[in-house]
């Protein structure tokens, strides 16, 4: 296969039905959906300025406002929940999932555009742009963090992003939450997983009750801290929390996710101002990982 393309004829055919249509649009005729999309995925695979775009895909503009157009639409959001909802039907999601998150250096042309630093993040509405553009400081500098939660083989389920320094605990209950897969057929989406796989930053009380009220189970690790303060309490600190480590062996899962998605030198390093640009990408990426699985189920 050319180093220009990276969908195969099977795999266009399960995005395809799910590209919006130009017809009844005023302007021209969406150019072909396949040549721009393979545009954009070579733009975030190799990392280059969208001037820069090799003119085997076309003008650069129009590859360029395309991606912006289904970022803003939530075009890949909803290719990847039909390819969730297929694979659930197959039987191909493993529902022992896994959260964690990883940071992202944010290049100088990302930030270079008018932020409110410290504003509060948009967590519940991921497609609009927050005021601080998801860019914070953290130890590497001015970065973002991209919040993902993977099911057991490590395909990405829900992404998020925010500013570097963000809590990862803060994140855990609207990731949670974000969980929701339909079902092909009639019935209820699934929003319930079997159980959690999480480091140690995302143990806390709060989420071990929200997590049990829901009947998941907690496969977290209690760290030393919490387990000093909870002898030091004696009977009143409660039973030590039980943790599956058969389970907990297989948090790599995720970790493995991120650096899949990190062999896109576009993700590695984020070159976009706009965070919701920036998160489409991320979903394109997501979707890209659940094709060849569901491919080989057809």
């Amino acid at each position: 296969m050319s180093r220009m393309r990276v969908l195969t004829d099977a795999e266009w055919e399960l995005i395809e039905p799910f590209m919006p249509s130009s017809d009844g649009r005023r302007g021209r005729r969406f150019r072909d959906h396949r040549l721009v999309v393979e545009g954009i995925i070579y733009r975030y695979r190799t990392g280059i300025a969208w001037r820069d775009l090799p003119r085997e895909f076309g003008p650069w503009q129009t590859v360029w406002k395309r991606h912006r157009r289904f970022a803003c639409d939530g075009t890949w959001d909803k290719v990847l929940t039909a390819l969730l909802t297929r694979a659930d039907a197959v039987g191909e999601i493993d529902w022992d999932v896994a959260v964690d998150s990883t940071v992202a250096r944010a290049h100088q042309h990302a930030t270079n555009t008018t932020r409110l630093a410290g504003a509060p993040s948009n967590y519940m509405k991921q497609k609009l742009e927050p005021v601080d553009h998801a860019i914070g400081r953290s130890r590497g500098g001015l970065s973002t963090k991209v919040h993902q939660v993977c099911d057991g083989k490590g395909r990405p389920m829900v992404v998020a992003v925010g500013p570097g320094q963000g809590s990862d605990s803060t994140m855990f209950p609207y990731l949670l939450g974000a969980i929701r897969v339909p079902r092909e057929r009639a019935g209820r989406p699934r929003t319930t997983p079997d159980s959690v796989m999480a480091d140690k930053a995302y143990s806390s009380r709060g989420h071990r009750a929200l997590l049990r009220g829901r009947g998941i189970t907690a496969v977290i690790a209690e760290p030393r801290d919490q387990q000093g303060h909870r002898k030091r309490r004696g009977s009143r600190g409660g039973r030590p929390p039980l943790t599956d480590l058969a389970k907990y062996a297989k948090r790599h899962v995720i970790e493995n996710s991120f650096e899949r998605f990190k062999q896109w030198r576009g993700l590695a390093t984020r070159y976009d101002k706009l965070a919701s640009t920036y998160r489409a990408a991320i979903v394109l990426r997501a979707v890209l990982l659940w094709l060849p699985a569901l491919n080989e189920r057809r």
